[in-house]
């Protein structure tokens, strides 16, 4: 190391991508990575990371700054049109209604209740979703499926039939992309349906499956212990076969020329949502990305990964996610958690360890592209979490609801949440329905039907005035503004997002002490279009965001 005025320094040059961990050993004792990731003296200190990755990885420009929304298609909005119901499902009328959630006698959860949410009844609710500042429209998958999730495709190349034809989601797209907003589809590469055309165990298409036959066209996609009835299926569930992603006729049918990827993308989405990005293998996830910028550099590849991205650790293997070569962004269920516990228990402490963990770990072309959420289909309703009770029993679940006055103290901490959503590096994502409000604990009852005659006005229009900064003249700052944090205690933060021409002051306060916030010049609160000189009373459980005004 070279000495400096005022400290020691090194240059290092890395030749080749990969994750690099060091600390510092200053008269045998050793300094390493403390909280906040700050120096310290101890034995036991962290390591700290680099994250070494391709000069020429870069990230869809289009993508940062903007808003996304996520939808469940079968509970969005059912639209024009009729369309066949498949054998074995069940089609609703009660909008609105429980999802059904009771095992049938064999003690299985069949998830084939349908309320008939469609392709054009997205296309009809584009201009709410304008409003709302959308730019980015996430879709849960929409290929044919058995169930109402269709995470157990049955064919990846038809759209399913209860949702419409292709020639609605062509129209959906067009019409989506007039109107500034781009398609994610939910690609599922990890596991099929039991019910396809590929393992057809049900004898319901009209191939040749890999459960009926040793020489199907798929026999080699699959892994199979005891022909047929025994074989690896994601998570033990075995409506859900697993893929072997090494089979060679597979990675033609979903990466080829022809393959999956490319077809769709042919349709003009604008890039994919991988699921169980953390089952796929690294040569996969690579090849992948190779298929998908092939068709459209611009293109989008988001992964769900619910760690630390950067280093994550997947059945004994480090994996390669941010190096360049892989993916664009993941869904950052880090800050997520973070968020949340922040807002529940008025403690800073997790919230800002975890946004310097993206800031030490991830690529900056990463941090913004970073999938901001609060939900998902996945887990509970951002209303549930802060206003609900805690609950572990389906049946419980299915009857609890919130009071007027823990609905009122919910929605306030969802603003909140919302404020730190909406603010932080990378692009917040609402699930939808939680604009409007909605209820519902884990999975089934967070997949409800969106309450179109029931919006919560105040909630709304929170999210539209959020959507509205974002997609307004503060746009750039929140695209790509470096973060910093400015003032930040046990219950307070305040921080920065900041380019070489504005500046965006951001304050939460979940504790009840109040300070006094100073500036130069005239600042204006975007939230409430108030003037503030020089300084701002930050009061209690309060939140804001400022910028410099110019007369």
């Amino acid at each position: 190391m070279q000495r400096e005025e005022n400290c020691f320094s090194i240059r290092l040059i890395f030749h080749h991508t990969g994750l690099y961990f060091y600390h510092f050993e200053i008269d045998g004792e050793v300094f390493g990575c403390g909280t906040l990731r700050r120096g310290t003296f101890s034995d036991t200190a962290a390591d700290w990371q680099i994250t070494v990755f391709d000069e020429e990885y870069e990230t869809p420009e289009w993508f940062k700054g903007g808003v996304m929304y996520q939808i469940f298609p079968d509970r969005f909005f059912r639209g024009e049109g009729n369309y066949p119901l498949a054998e074995g499902k069940i089609l609703r009328y009660d909008w609105g209604g429980l999802p059904s959630f009771r095992p049938n006698e064999m003690g299985k959860i069949l998830n084939n209740d349908f309320f008939g949410g469609n392709l054009n009844g997205i296309r009809e609710k584009l201009g709410y979703l304008k409003d709302l500042g959308v730019t980015v429209l996430y879709l849960n998958p929409i290929f044919e499926a058995y169930s109402n999730h269709r995470y157990d495709t049955g064919d990846y190349m038809k759209i399913d039939p209860l949702l419409g034809t292709e020639e609605d989601f062509d129209r959906l797209v067009k019409e989506a992309e007039t109107l500034g907003i781009r398609i994610i589809l939910d690609g599922v590469f990890n596991h099929t349906g039991d019910n396809s055309r590929y393992f057809n165990k049900y004898g319901k298409y009209d191939s040749l499956g890999a459960y009926q036959s040793k020489d199907s066209p798929y026999a080699d996609w699959y892994i199979f212990h005891e022909y047929p009835m025994l074989y690896e299926c994601w998570w033990g569930i075995d409506v859900l076969p697993e893929i072997n992603e090494a089979s060679a006729s597979y990675q033609e049918f979903i990466l080829g020329e022809n393959g999956v990827i490319k077809h769709w993308l042919g349709h003009g989405i604008g890039g994919y949502r991988l699921d169980v990005a953390d089952e796929l293998p690294d040569f996969f996830v690579k090849d992948l990305r190779e298929a998908v910028k092939s068709v459209d550099p611009d293109a989008i590849l988001i992964g769900e990964v619910w760690e630390d991205a950067s280093n994550k650790i997947s059945y004994d293997v480090r994996r390669e996610y941010l190096q360049g070569h892989e993916l664009d962004s993941v869904m950052n269920y880090p800050l997520k958690d973070a968020i949340i516990n922040f807002v529940r228990t008025g403690m800073t402490y997790i919230l800002r360890e975890t946004i310097a963990m993206l800031l030490d770990n991830y690529p900056k072309q990463t941090l913004d592209c970073l999938m901001n959420l609060l939900g998902s289909h996945d887990t509970p309703r951002i209303l549930t979490v802060f206003g609900g009770e805690s609950c572990d029993e389906r049946e419980k679940m299915a009857v609890l609801r919130l009071s007027n006055e823990q609905r009122k103290k919910a929605k306030e901490l969802v603003k909140m949440a919302a404020v730190l959503q909406y603010t932080l590096p990378g692009v917040p994502c609402v699930y939808y329905g939680d604009e409007a409000a909605m209820e519902g604990y884990q999975d089934p009852f967070c997949r409800g039907c969106f309450p179109w005659d029931g919006i919560d006005e105040e909630l709304h229009g929170f999210y539209r005035t959020l959507g509205g900064i974002r997609n307004g003249p503060l746009k750039e700052v929140f695209a790509t503004g470096n973060y910093r944090e400015v003032f930040a205690d046990t219950g307070c933060i305040v921080y920065m997002r900041k380019t070489e021409k504005m500046s965006v002051a951001v304050y939460v306060n979940r504790s009840t002490c109040e300070y006094s916030l100073h500036f130069d010049g005239t600042w204006k609160e975007v939230l409430s279009g108030e003037l503030f000189p020089e300084k701002i009373a930050v009061h209690g459980n309060s939140y804001g965001i400022l910028t410099k005004y110019y007369v």
